[in-house]
């Protein structure tokens, strides 16, 4: 699979955006996942620079490439988790993008041919006792073997949430 090939990939979920909100769709199951990673600005712009450049996602162990960096709503890419050629692609569009003074971030959502059906959000803030990250998701299985997979499955993506929030944490602190 190449980056270019995403480009008439639709997505495989119905419900584009809903991270922006505090309601879990019917049917999918919800990832928050928050964190303080530190405090000042410094560390809040090399934060939101490494989330909105996918630094955050290659220190977290994701090989991805995309289709514009920063981030930015309709961007597609693609991701591999595991080793080498046997990595398991992992195919997103970008649907949101916030980009205010004391948040940054962007959510991006399945599209036809990954494991999982949903969306999952970044989101950067800056808060009176320090600077912080969120990961939430929304998801449900999307292939046979993500749903035979369960629980495992869901489990994987925590760790995956763990791993962003420590690859941005080092990176915004060095």
């Amino acid at each position: 699979m190449k980056l270019e090939d995403l480009r008439h990939r639709r997505f495989s979920y119905d419900v584009v955006g809903s991270t922006r909100y505090d309601e879990t769709p019917p049917g999918y199951h919800r990832l928050d996942h928050r964190v303080r990673i530190g405090s000042g600005d410094d560390v809040f712009r090399r934060a939101g620079e490494a989330l909105m450049t996918w630094r955050m996602h290659t220190k977290a162990g994701v090989r991805i490439k995309a289709t514009d960096t920063p981030a930015v709503i309709g961007a597609n890419s693609l991701g591999r988790v595991g080793v080498g050629s046997l990595g398991l692609a992992v195919i997103c569009r970008v649907v949101w993008v916030v980009d205010e003074p004391d948040r940054i971030g962007f959510a991006y959502g399945t599209l036809e041919g990954h494991p999982e059906a949903g969306e999952e959000s970044f989101v950067v803030t800056r808060e009176p006792d320090g600077i912080y990250f969120t990961v939430r998701a929304y998801s449900r299985a999307g292939t046979w073997y993500a749903s035979l997979g369960g629980p495992v499955t869901r489990a994987v993506q925590t760790r995956f949430a763990q791993r962003y929030a420590k690859a941005l944490q080092r990176l915004a602190n060095h």
